[in-house]
């Protein structure tokens, strides 16, 4: 498939985005529901994160319209939820705005922490939880649902998502300047994240390197249970369908981009943590550079993504 950078970057951006999202509604629950304020996050730095993760989303959904051959129109696309995930994607993504405004409010202004109670406070962080997670899982659908390409039909598409937007919104939170304590527990947690995440594609690219795809090039043509060669191309020239689902990517190439993603989102972002946890004095330098690392290489496997996934119809063409 023709890796097209609007779609990478909204898939790398808003990922992290929601899930900083995610990870902030669990330390406002937590929060709430211990009333600890040792080590606990001030409700201003709730709201800056907050804002960072809003902003990233923000981003992303943006920058997927600049791959839509006509962006005007994809107001259309939020009427089809009963059957497209694509829908369900951006209803669940507007819909999670409401949690998040009203949770960063909220934060905003604790003067009105008394007046309101703790009740919507944790209702919003509930709701925004619930609601960052679904979106992940409705955009990885996008791909997952989709029969033509065996590379995306894969049970490990829908963690790999969870897993790269849990990673990054830790590596955020581990990077936030106020965060305090909770800074070194998503440190911690970004460890093993990136260990899992790691293990999931090291899984995933195993699996689609040894699974052959579905159906023949005899099946393409009508001759199921045919050796085919190719006499001459079935077209004189380009159309859509080579141009966006017939990249090639050599296999020597994909091999390396794997090792670099992998270095660049798992192998640096552990090794700048436990320099971070060793020498809390640096921790504000080496968090931020593991952020910076873990999304440049979400980029990349992001890339691969799309290049690496043949779709069924190129064994007609």
């Amino acid at each position: 498939m023709h890796p097209a950078f609007s779609v990478i970057f909204f898939t790398t951006l808003s990922g992290a985005g929601y899930g900083l999202m995610a990870w902030l509604s669990a330390v406002v629950l937590m929060q709430l529901g211990s009333g600890a304020e040792a080590g606990a996050m001030p409700p201003r730095t709730v709201a800056v994160a907050l804002a960072l993760a809003l902003t990233l989303v923000s981003v992303g959904l943006l920058s997927s319209t600049l791959h839509l051959g006509k962006p005007m129109r994809a107001w259309r696309a939020f009427s089809q939820w009963r059957s497209s995930w694509l829908s369900r994607e951006g209803v669940m993504a507007v819909a999670t705005y409401v949690p998040a405004l009203a949770l960063s409010a909220w934060a905003f202004a604790p003067s009105a922490h008394a007046a309101v109670g703790a009740v919507w406070p944790v209702i919003a962080a509930i709701a925004l939880l619930v609601g960052a997670v679904l979106t992940v899982v409705c955009t990885a659908m996008i791909y997952a649902s989709l029969k033509p390409i065996p590379a995306w039909r894969h049970r490990l598409v829908v963690p790999a998502y969870l897993a790269f937007a849990l990673l990054a919104g830790a590596a955020l939170l581990a990077a936030l300047p106020g965060a305090s304590g909770l800074a070194r527990l998503a440190t911690f947690a970004l460890i093993p994240l990136a260990f899992v995440t790691a293990a999931i594609k090291l899984g995933y690219w195993r699996d689609i390197d040894r699974t052959p795809l579905t159906v023949t090039r005899g099946d393409a043509v009508g001759l199921p249970q045919r050796e085919l060669d190719v006499f001459e191309r079935p077209h004189t020239e380009d159309n859509y369908l080579t141009r966006e689902m017939g990249y090639v990517l050599a296999r020597k190439h994909a091999r390396k981009l794997r090792r670099i993603a992998l270095a660049m989102f798992a192998a640096v972002p552990v090794v700048l943590s436990l320099v971070a946890l060793a020498l809390p004095t640096v921790a504000a330098i080496a968090m931020p550079l593991a952020t910076l690392s873990l999304l440049l290489g979400t980029l990349v496997e992001r890339w691969l993504f799309f290049a690496e996934a043949r779709h069924l119809v190129t064994l007609y063409y």
